[in-house]
């Protein structure tokens, strides 16, 4: 293919896969929004409740991290109108997400959690700092070193897990990029176009990684 045709095709197919991105990353900001604030939640529980209620968290963590996120997927939208909760597709799959990859951002943050030696809270104590504020004054800061760098991984793992939804009819930049195949027929054209958008996403997130992590290298010395 001449390379004028190879921009052409592009041009005229970039409102539909624009679309799809747009879509794409407007589901992952949900997700990665979602589970950042539950599984950091559930973390802090697992860490410091009661025997019963970490071993119930434990269960959750553990099952939901070894079941496929395609199975989450359908299950939530085909189960909940069994209950009476009739979601449409895209809310269908943010909550499958957000079960999915809660279970993967609590073990991260339950890790980076223990890291922190249990003496810094004794000293928070002795001063007189309460609960809330050991976690945002002494723990959360010494942890987030450690949280940042296995938390993106988790973050790029939901760029790429939002492709399932597709086979929900969502239309996300993999079902846009297989609609305009269906139209063209340049399937090895538009699927590398394809790939180099998610790789380009991802590489922004790998960036901003090792700026954060920059960021917050004091915390180390």
């Amino acid at each position: 293919m001449e390379e004028r045709d190879f921009l052409s095709l592009v041009i005229v197919a970039w409102p539909a896969l624009q679309k799809g991105v747009l879509l794409t990353l407007g589901l992952a900001a949900v997700v990665v929004a979602i589970t950042l604030v539950l599984g950091v939640t559930t973390a802090v529980v697992m860490v410091y409740a009661g025997r019963w209620t970490r071993g119930v968290l434990r269960l959750y963590v553990d099952f939901i991290r070894g079941v496929p996120a395609l199975a989450i997927i359908f299950s939530i939208y085909y189960l909940l109108p069994f209950a009476g909760l009739q979601l449409r597709e895209f809310d269908s799959a943010a909550v499958a997400l957000a079960v999915f990859f809660t279970a993967h951002v609590t073990e991260v943050a339950r890790g980076a959690l223990e890291s922190v030696a249990r003496g810094q809270e004794d000293a928070a104590k002795a001063v007189g700092l309460w609960f809330m504020q050991r976690l945002a004054y002494v723990v959360f800061p010494q942890a987030m070193r450690r949280f940042l760098p296995p938390w993106m991984n988790v973050v790029v793992e939901i760029i790429k897990g939002t492709a399932l939804v597709s086979l929900l009819g969502i239309v996300d930049l993999m079902l846009a990029t297989q609609q305009v195949v269906g139209r063209t027929f340049e399937a090895m054209l538009f699927y590398g176009v394809a790939v180099a958008i998610y790789v380009l996403i991802n590489a922004t997130l790998s960036n901003l990684s090792r700026m954060l992590e920059r960021r917050f290298a004091y915390l180390d010395r």
